[in-house]
């Protein structure tokens, strides 16, 4: 490794939805590394909030509804001990995002972000209403 570290932060606003819109963010990522000029290194995707999730995935359209159809099944919507609390009803939206996280990184070579051919990187909002969401963008190499 060189003596020279880039240390490189870049925020991505989003306008969501919610209730399970996918936003692809691999394009963000490379036209972030492009910019910064990058070798090789790590690029670390970070969702900023507690009722999202960061991931992977084909981005195609089958897949935008079965992940959100897949969530439904596995914690549905429903009455949660947070929802008791705090009467907002999402209660769901924060175990989907406890489950799937709300960060990856991900590999950096020649500048590249390392992906497979059908493999982007996407968030996915799980809350009950719209949402600003914030994407954090983080490279640390040279």
């Amino acid at each position: 490794m060189s003596d020279f570290l880039k240390n490189e932060v870049k925020f991505v606003p989003l306008s969501s939805r919610a209730n399970g819109q996918i936003f692809d963010l691999t394009e963000e990522v490379r036209t972030f590394l492009a910019e910064i000029g990058v070798e090789k290194g790590l690029v670390t995707v970070s969702g900023v909030g507690s009722t999202l999730g960061i991931t992977t995935m084909e981005y195609e359209p089958g897949l935008v509804q079965d992940i959100p159809e897949l969530m439904q099944k596995l914690i549905p919507e429903g009455s949660y001990h947070h929802d008791m609390t705090w009467h907002d009803g999402n209660g769901h939206s924060h175990l989907r995002s406890a489950l799937l996280g709300t960060s990856q990184t991900f590999p950096v070579v020649e500048g590249e972000v390392i992906l497979g051919t059908w493999q982007q990187i996407v968030l996915i909002d799980f809350d009950n209403k719209p949402r600003k969401r914030q994407v954090v963008l983080h490279y640390l190499g040279e």
